[in-house]
C-alpha cells in the first residue's frame, strides 16, 4: 500500500483509522460492537510501527540509524510497560472506555504532526503504480487470521483436542505454504520474501520472533501473577510493573549512545543475557514476596530489553538496499508481532496446565500418613475454630488446605514460566554473533545530544 499509494497517505490514513476507532471503541454499547471496532483499530494501528521505522531508516546515514532506533525504542519499549500502570489507573478511578478515548488528542496530534513533516522518497514519489497482489494477500490473511484465532482460543477449547481448532490449524498450514508459493513466484509480490536470503536480516527477523514471544510473554504473566496470587489491584499491579518503563528508557538511551561504540552483535548479546538474568529473578518468585523484590527484576527486564531492540533493528538492515526498508520493516515487525502472540498465548496455556502437574505432583503430600499434613490439619482447624467459636467441620478444613494448594501449584507454574523465558534468552544469545557488523564511523555528535 506504501508504494501503490505513497507511504506519507498510508501513515496518515492508519492514524485517522486508529483515531477513530478508538474513539468508537470507547463509546461501544455491546461486546459484539466493542470487538469490532478493536479489529478496525489493529488494523489502523498494524501499519504504524513499520512505516514510521522505515522512514527513520530512510532518512538517517548508517552511522546514526543507532541514535535514531534509540529514540525510536523509547516508545516502542516503554509504551506497552506504562500502558497497564494508566490503564489501570483510569479502569479503577474513571472508567475503562477511557482507556480508548485518551487515543483522540494524540492521534490529533500525530495526524497534524505528520501532515507537516512526514514525506515520502523521491523513488517513492516517482514510482510507477503496481497492481494489488490479490492472491499474495488472500494467502496472507487465511494463514495469519486462522493462526491468531488458532492462538487466541487454543486453551479455552483445548487446542488440537476441537475439531474446528484442527480445521483452524490445517487452513492456516496451507495459507501459509500459498503464501510463500505466491510471494516467491509473483513478479510484483505484496511482500518480497526473497530478502529473507539476506543472513543477517533473517537472523534478525528470527531473533525478534523469539525476543516477542519472551517480553509479551512475560508482560502478560507478570501482572496475573500479582493479581491472582498476591491480591493486587490492577492499579497497584501497574505501579509494581512500571519500573520496567524507567529501565527501558535508561536502556534505550544507553544503547544510543553506545551503538557507535559497541558493537550491534555485542549490545544484542549483552541484552539477552541482562533479559535471562531478570527472567530467573523471577523464576524465585513466591507469595510472600515483596513489592521491591519485584521490582528490580523488572528494572533490569527493562533495560535490557532496549538492548537487544535497537541493535537489532539497525543491524537487521543494515546491508539491505533503501528500496528494500519499507518491505523489510514489515516483515521485521510482522514477525515480532506473531512472537508476541504466540508468547501471549504460551503463557495461556502454560500458566493452567504447569498447574495442574503441580497441584497432581503437591497433591501426593496431602495423606494422613504424612505428618506434615496432620500439623497443618490440625492448624487450620485450631484458627477456624477460634474465629468461629465452633469447632470447624472436616470440609471446612480442607477447603482451606486446597486453596493454599492451589496457590502453591500455581506458584510454581508462574516460576517455570519465567525460567523457561531466561532458557530461550540464553539459547538466542549465540545468534547475535550472526548479525551483519555495523558500517559506518561513530558519531561525535548525534540526535541523542
Amino acid at each position: 500500500l506504501g508504494r501503490r499509494f505513497g507511504r506519507r497517505n498510508l501513515l496518515l490514513a492508519c492514524i485517522v483509522i486508529f483515531t477513530i476507532s478508538s474513539a468508537a471503541c470507547g463509546a461501544a454499547s455491546n461486546l459484539g460492537t466493542l470487538i469490532l471496532f478493536r479489529i478496525l483499530q489493529g488494523a489502523g494501528g498494524g501499519g504504524l510501527q513499520p512505516i514510521s521505522q522505515a522512514i527513520l531508516l530512510e532518512s538517517f546515514p548508517p552511522s546514526k540509524r543507532g541514535q535514531a532506533m534509540g529514540l525510536f525504542a523509547l516508545g516502542v519499549v516503554v509504551a506497552p510497560i506504562l500502558g497497564p500502570l494508566l490503564g489501570g489507573w483510569l479502569t479503577d478511578n474513571v472508567n475503562w472506555r477511557w482507556c480508548f478515548f485518551i487515543n483522540l488528542p494524540v492521534g490529533l496530534l500525530a495526524i497534524l504532526l505528520s501532515a507537516l513533516f512526514v514525506e515520502d522518497p523521491p523513488y517513492l514519489r516517482n514510482n510507477r503504480p503496481t497492481k494489488v497482489d490479490v492472491w499474495g494477500l488472500f494467502f496472507l490473511t487465511i494463514w495469519l487470521g486462522c493462526m491468531q484465532v488458532l492462538l487466541d482460543k487454543g486453551q479455552e477449547d483445548d487446542w488440537f483436542g476441537a475439531v474446528w481448532l484442527r480445521w483452524m490449524a490445517g487452513l492456516s498450514f496451507l495459507g501459509l505454504i500459498g503464501f510463500v508459493i505466491r510471494e516467491l513466484s509473483a513478479r510484483e509480490p505484496l511482500v518480497d520474501l526473497r530478502i529473507l536470503k539476506d543472513k543477517s536480516f533473517a537472523t534478525g527477523v528470527s531473533l525478534v520472533f523469539l525476543i516477542g514471544i519472551v517480553l509479551y510473554g512475560t508482560l502478560a504473566a507478570l501482572p496475573l501473577f500479582l493479581q491472582t496470587l498476591i491480591a493486587y489491584t490492577a492499579f497497584q499491579s501497574g505501579v509494581t510493573v512500571s519500573p520496567r518503563g524507567i529501565g527501558a528508557v535508561a536502556g534505550a538511551i544507553f544503547a544510543g549512545r553506545m551503538l557507535g561504540h559497541m558493537s550491534a552483535r555485542t549490545m544484542v548479546a549483552l541484552g539477552f543475557f541482562l533479559l535471562a538474568g531478570s527472567s530467573f529473578l523471577m523464576g524465585n518468585f513466591d507469595i510472600e514476596i515483596s513489592q521491591f523484590n519485584v521490582i528490580v527484576p523488572n528494572l533490569l527486564n527493562g533495560f535490557g530489553a532496549p538492548l537487544v531492540f535497537v541493535p537489532l533493528t539497525t543491524a537487521a538492515v543494515i546491508t539491505l538496499r533503501r528500496e528494500q526498508m519499507g518491505n523489510a520493516t514489515g516483515i521485521f515487525n510482522l514477525f515480532r508481532n506473531i512472537g508476541g502472540s504466540v508468547g501471549t498465548s504460551l503463557i495461556a496455556t502454560y500458566s493452567q496446565r504447569f498447574a495442574q502437574v503441580q497441584q497432581n505432583f503437591l497433591a501426593g503430600y496431602y495423606t494422613p500418613e504424612n505428618p506434615n499434613y496432620r500439623d497443618a490439619l490440625a492448624s487450620v482447624q485450631g484458627y477456624l475454630a477460634t474465629q468461629s467459636g465452633t469447632v470447624p467441620g472436616a470440609q471446612q478444613t480442607l477447603g482451606v488446605l486446597y486453596r493454599t494448594l492451589t496457590d502453591q501449584a500455581s506458584l510454581w507454574a508462574y516460576v517455570d514460566i519465567f525460567q523457561w523465558s531466561g532458557y530461550v534468552c540464553l539459547a538466542s544469545l549465540p545468534l547475535a554473533f550472526f548479525l551483519a557488523p555495523a558500517k559506518g564511523k561513530p558519531p561525535a555528535e548525534g540526535i541523542m545530544h
